[in-house]
């Protein structure tokens, strides 16, 4: 049997329980025009795919060869022993096929569940996408989202309005505004971004699966956002905001009009996309006081009133024993786990 489409496989992902948008054909074609291989594994029956995994593969500085990865996969009913283990050995054959020493897989699959050192694979003390988030929950009308948020939350919703803010959907000729915004953003707030290049592609390869929205008033842009739906979920990929205006209250209601495009699309949770490590208590006790890392976005995304959820992190199956080693202690060395993705 030849193998699935891309088409074939992105249908089989957005209608999976298990489909996340980083396993979706787009997000392999952007990882690769920026630095990294790709290859699918499948698994298929009768009526057509029932496993697998879009498999991202990075070659390592210092002869340490390739290493591969499969953000939030493989795709698979993970109830199902014989499955995982068929989707799992499948994905470690392909990666091995293409030169990996270690198959590293970030699951869609929330902690507190399965234990996943029963099927030859090893729990990592990093991983790539945040592993704790934040969940609203969409269903129901306008008013009902609303009134789940925290009253400040809806009340700086309602004031960006009165004041004037508008959002609009954007195109590949806002590309560079957007790049623009996330520079300042960086810069002000203390993180890495990718090139401008990046987003533009983002834009482009995800196509009817991503929007770009952007809140203006008076003709400025003050705050600008990249969501992705894939299946019943919308996510907020990557955001910004002007250091201007900031009165104005612009994220929040871009964040709102986000939730309103992806109720649109049938999307039952919308994913605010990474908070601090912690339990609930720890954040509810730290976030007025700490503003490293996450923590300085999770007083934002606290207030629209969602779901505090955990994935189970980053798990390897190793191929090549002595490489992994030589890997782990480079890593150590350097401090990093080189997979930035």
């Amino acid at each position: 049997m030849p193998p699935p489409s891309s088409s074939a496989w992105d249908d089989f992902v957005r209608q999976h329980p298990a489909g996340h948008f980083l396993q979706l054909s787009a997000w392999a074609a952007l990882k690769t025009a920026h630095g990294w291989n790709s290859v699918l594994s499948t698994q298929t029956s009768g009526t057509g795919i029932v496993s697998g995994a879009q498999i991202l593969l990075r070659h390592l500085p210092a002869g340490l060869g390739a290493i591969a990865y499969a953000p939030r996969g493989p795709v698979v009913d993970w109830g199902d022993k014989a499955l995982t283990r068929a989707a799992l050995d499948g994905a470690a054959a392909t990666a091995k096929s293409a030169g990996a020493f270690a198959l590293v897989v970030e699951p869609e699959l929330l902690d507190g569940g399965l234990d996943l050192r029963g099927d030859n694979l090893i729990p990592l003390d990093f991983t790539v996408q945040p592993p704790r988030t934040i969940w609203v929950d969409l269903a129901g009308d306008e008013a009902a989202v609303l009134a789940r948020m925290k009253q400040k939350t809806r009340y700086n919703v309602g004031l960006a309005r009165r004041k004037g803010v508008t959002v609009r959907p954007g195109s590949a000729a806002d590309s560079a505004a957007f790049g623009a915004l996330m520079r300042a953003t960086a810069e002000r707030d203390g993180f890495s971004i990718h090139p401008a290049a990046y987003y533009a592609d983002a834009l482009r390869l995800l196509g009817d699966d991503a929007a770009l929205l952007l809140a203006e008033s008076e003709g400025e842009t003050l705050a600008a956002l990249l969501v992705v739906a894939c299946g019943q979920r919308a996510t907020y990929l990557y955001g910004a905001s002007s250091n201007t205006h900031r009165e104005l209250m612009a994220p929040y209601l871009l964040q709102w009009e986000a939730m309103r495009w992806a109720r649109a699309r049938a999307c039952a949770t919308y994913d605010l996309w990474g908070v601090p490590d912690a339990d609930e208590a720890a954040l509810e006790a730290g976030f007025e006081a700490r503003h490293d890392g996450l923590w300085g976005v999770y007083r934002h995304k606290r207030g629209y009133g969602g779901q505090i959820v955990r994935h189970v992190g980053a798990w390897a199956r190793v191929i090549s024993p002595l490489r992994w080693r030589a890997y782990e202690a480079a890593r150590r060395l350097r401090k990093t786990h080189g997979l930035a993705a």
